[in-house]
């Protein structure tokens, strides 16, 4: 409860202080996505931003989180990561699938959510794969799931206030935005099977 007081409090300051609310919520995106996951305030940035600027704070924060997560797992962390991950079989397999198949592993690993974000983020720094590469594929790969989400958070910011018509169209879009990310997903789950890795 004082969790979600506290939230609401930043979303509001956040939404106050105009253009310098994009790099604040970006940058806080990416400290908090260390540690929590980010499904609330992506959601929020939708409602904040709406769904460009939402995607945009997003994906900027998400990828931001996930290089820090990485290159922590290279350095400092990386006996920690190491401990976490040498019995998991699947974190083995999407390694060796990695060492075959390099970035487009890492896409559809990220596409198909078939691991936790914030888990996998420090597990990807552990692989073989080069700091560039990995930013890239990690952008495209969380992309889909971003605008869903962002675009829930921007659908519900307006719903109250749009009429009868607007309202159709709104739930419309979210319904399409989500049905095209669960597509997206289910493709590239089938695709990291056939590549070896047990995603069920």
């Amino acid at each position: 409860m004082r969790y979600a007081k506290h939230l609401a409090v930043a979303l509001a300051y956040v939404k106050s202080v105009g253009p310098i609310g994009y790099v604040l919520y970006a940058f806080g995106y990416g400290l908090i996505g260390l540690v929590f996951p980010g499904s609330v305030l992506t959601i929020g940035a939708g409602a904040i931003f709406g769904i460009v600027g939402g995607t945009i704070v997003v994906l900027t924060g998400a990828t931001l989180t996930a290089t820090i997560a990485f290159i922590l797992a290279r350095t400092v962390l990386r006996k920690r990561i190491e401990r976490i991950t040498t019995k998991n079989t699947k974190f083995q397999a999407v390694d060796q699938a990695i060492a075959r198949e390099g970035i487009k592993i890492v896409v559809l690993v990220r596409l198909a959510a078939v691991f936790p974000f914030t888990i996998v983020n420090y597990a990807f720094g552990l692989t073989g794969i080069r700091l560039g590469p990995y930013i890239a594929a990690t952008a495209v790969g969380i992309l889909p799931g971003t605008i869903a989400f962002v675009y829930l958070g921007a659908a519900a910011a307006s719903i109250a206030t749009q009429h009868h018509t607007k309202l159709i169209i709104t739930i419309a879009g979210l319904v399409i935005a989500f049905a095209v990310s669960i597509f997206v997903a289910r493709v590239a789950h089938k695709a990291i099977q056939r590549a070896g890795v047990d995603a069920s």
